[in-house]
């Protein structure tokens, strides 16, 4: 009993050593892909600014500037108290950089909501499609068919328009709508309809992660390990979410990376074309949609939402693009 007591802790080192190794592998692999570190960095940095907006803007969201008799005013307009608008500001009156860095942060929200809820149920139907096998896998594969068949752009005009058009109201708990007003600093009324835009891109969202987990589940259902873990008594449900799961996630990890900046877009068109977020609601889509009556007057409206829009979703492509390297087993140290 005091050799095996001894023997643990030792062996969980060992482990615990492995894990840092791997860790500090991906780390090392990952900061090599310069153009992924330098888009991260970019990331965290609009991430950090729309969480301390509130903080590094003098003007509240929706404050209109009666004082300028000029709308939209370019960048560098100063207001009757000599505050700076410093990117100007829009045919209503609102200071345009308040309204970008709230918009990063709806958009961010958005776009993390959608990836996470969605990413997560598309593991687990690919797990269990891949794991169980037969009957179970055809029907859930049968069911992703139909769905990669529906064109997308489409059906998602055509339900944004009816539900986010219309004034029904979700039945959500008090709490997640506290939660996420509290997230993106909007009324709850707002919030809404921002949660039914999440809603809808959920649902055409998570069938790439299911295809993915259930390739990766049908190739670890097959090893020696599975069969090891049923001859001792594991059960399916643990076998799936300690084992099978873990071992697939690089790929879902890569996937959610490179879906983050594809919603980003995706959300930024609906809004543009008014199917998505609403005015008063700031995202980069309605403050560029909002933007296209004055382009031929004021060029630089469409640059203000436009170049973080592209810098945050190219960005996403570079992370994804890095992690991808970085998890990749066949690259040498």
């Amino acid at each position: 009993m005091t050799t095996a007591a001894r023997i643990v802790p030792v062996r969980n080192r060992a482990e615990d050593a492995t894990q840092e190794n791997q860790l500090a592998l991906i780390a090392r692999r990952f900061l090599r892909h310069r153009l992924a570190t330098a888009s991260l960095i970019l990331i965290l940095f609009v991430f950090v600014a729309s969480l301390l907006a509130p903080v590094i803007t003098v003007f509240p969201r929706d404050a209109i500037d009666i004082s300028s008799a000029n709308r939209p005013a370019p960048p560098g307009v100063v207001d009757s108290q000599g505050r700076v608008h410093i990117l100007g500001i829009d045919q209503l009156g609102r200071d345009l950089f308040t309204r970008v860095l709230y918009a990063a942060r709806v958009s961010l929200s958005i776009a993390f909501a959608v990836v996470l809820v969605s990413e997560t149920f598309g593991a687990l139907v690919g797990a269990v499609a891949g794991y169980y096998g037969g009957g179970i896998d055809m029907i859930i594969s049968r069911i992703i068919e139909f769905m990669l068949t529906i064109p997308t752009l489409p059906i998602l005009l055509i339900i944004s328009a009816i539900l986010i058009k219309s004034d029904t109201v979700l039945p959500l708990p008090g709490f997640v709508t506290k939660t996420l007003s509290a997230v993106m600093l909007a009324p709850e009324r707002e919030v809404q309809k921002v949660v039914v835009l999440i809603l809808i891109l959920i649902v055409f969202g998570w069938m790439g992660a299911a295809r993915l987990m259930r390739g990766m589940a049908l190739s670890e259902t097959k090893k020696d390990y599975v069969e090891a873990l049923r001859s001792v008594g594991a059960s399916d449900v643990r076998i799936i979410f300690r084992h099978i799961i873990p071992n697939g996630l690089a790929p879902i990890l890569v996937n959610a990376s490179l879906n983050l900046g594809g919603v980003i877009v995706l959300e930024s068109a609906l809004s543009f074309l008014g199917l998505g977020v609403q005015d008063p609601t700031p995202t980069w889509g309605n403050i560029l949609a909002l933007s296209q009556s004055y382009m031929s007057q004021h060029p630089w409206m469409p640059l203000v939402p436009g170049v973080p829009l592209v810098i945050v979703s190219i960005g996403f492509n570079f992370v994804g693009d890095g992690l991808r390297d970085a998890l990749d087993p066949r690259l040498k140290r």
